[in-house]
């Protein structure tokens, strides 16, 4: 295997753990105005995710950071060319951030309203972004010879891409209900696992579909084996949810985004961004890497900062890993 197969697996990995990890982020502050009742279900929701949805976040500077050293040509063509929908990915993550910040610092409840609205929208709508995005890496964009990105931004709104959107959403807010299923006690914890199942079910339909069109289109046998592991993982993760296994519920919902992220860039391998113009005008790993001296310096960083960076965050997760509920809030309590 060559160091640009090495680093298109590595960047997968980073992209497939950003998924996991901001999936049921973004879930939960889908859920402040799903599930949410009053001020204070709104906060449980946000406290759930408060000590790590930062770190979260570090999980996509490293993938964009990859691409951009291991592969320029891809980073270069797909931040060109993907410059409209990407940039409103990043005006929602920094509000959200802002948001999770500002959203306490003064108590009138129009001042936190507004901020936690801010929440709902700015993880809904990179929710839906992600898949739109990846959506049309797997299926192709026009690019050519010089590979540049020559099609608009409403060629990204195709069919298949939309439904990928849809994917992403629904699978994150499934993803979301049952994490707070699990880090939450009372009725919100109840209401979490009922609202869970419908999303779930949703998120099955639209997935089963969505992975099978992939299939379809550029698939092959190693795919096919992903597919079949994210849709037992979903159908698993159904029924832990309906028997009140929470901890299970989890890892399958996270195994299932796991998968299909495999899946996705199992179908795009060897390519990283297809042509839909000309199938010799594709990105490749080869053509679309950096030199093997850049690959090598790098591989010896990741190896060394890697470990340290999954010890941090394990930790991180094990220090905050008790339930909360409504009676654990100030104004609540009394």
């Amino acid at each position: 295997m060559e160091l640009h197969d090495v680093w298109f697996v590595l960047i997968a990995v980073l992209w497939t753990g950003y998924f996991f990890l901001e999936g049921f982020d973004f879930g939960v502050g889908i859920l402040t105005k799903l599930l949410a009742r009053d001020r204070a279900e709104r906060r449980v929701l946000i406290n759930t995710i408060g000590p790590v949805w930062d770190g979260n976040e570090v999980w996509l500077l490293t993938a964009g950071g990859a691409t951009f050293a291991a592969f320029p040509e891809w980073y270069a063509t797909l931040f060109s060319g993907f410059y409209l929908p990407l940039l409103l990915i990043l005006v929602c993550l920094i509000v959200r951030g802002v948001a999770f910040e500002y959203r306490a610092k003064r108590p009138e409840e129009n001042w936190q309203r507004n901020w936690e609205t801010a929440i709902f929208w700015t993880s809904l709508l990179p929710a839906f972004l992600w898949g739109v995005a990846f959506g049309n890496i797997v299926r192709g964009v026009k690019i050519d010879q010089h590979f540049e990105y020559v099609g608009s931004v409403w060629d990204l709104l195709n069919p298949y891409a939309l439904l990928g959107g849809l994917v992403t959403l629904s699978l994150f807010t499934f993803h979301g209900a049952v994490f707070t299923a699990l880090k939450t006690v009372g009725d919100i914890r109840t209401r979490a696992r009922q609202l869970a199942r419908w999303a779930g079910l949703v998120a099955a339909v639209l997935a089963v579909a969505f992975l099978l069109w992939t299939q379809a289109h550029s698939g092959d046998g190693k795919s096919l084996i992903a597919l079949i592991v994210a849709v037992v993982a979903l159908v698993g993760a159904l029924t832990a949810n309906h028997l009140g296994r929470e901890g299970w519920a989890f890892s399958l919902s996270g195994l299932t985004i796991v998968a299909a992220v495999a899946m996705l860039f199992l179908s795009l391998f060897p390519d990283v961004m297809p042509s839909t113009l000309n199938g010799d005008w594709s990105l490749t790993v080869s053509n679309a890497s950096s030199s093997p001296y850049t690959l090598k310096i790098m591989t010896w960083l990741a190896v060394i900062a890697t470990p340290l960076v999954l010890l941090y965050q394990g930790w991180t997760y094990w220090v905050f890993r008790k339930r909360i509920g409504t009676q654990h809030i100030a104004e609540a309590a009394h």
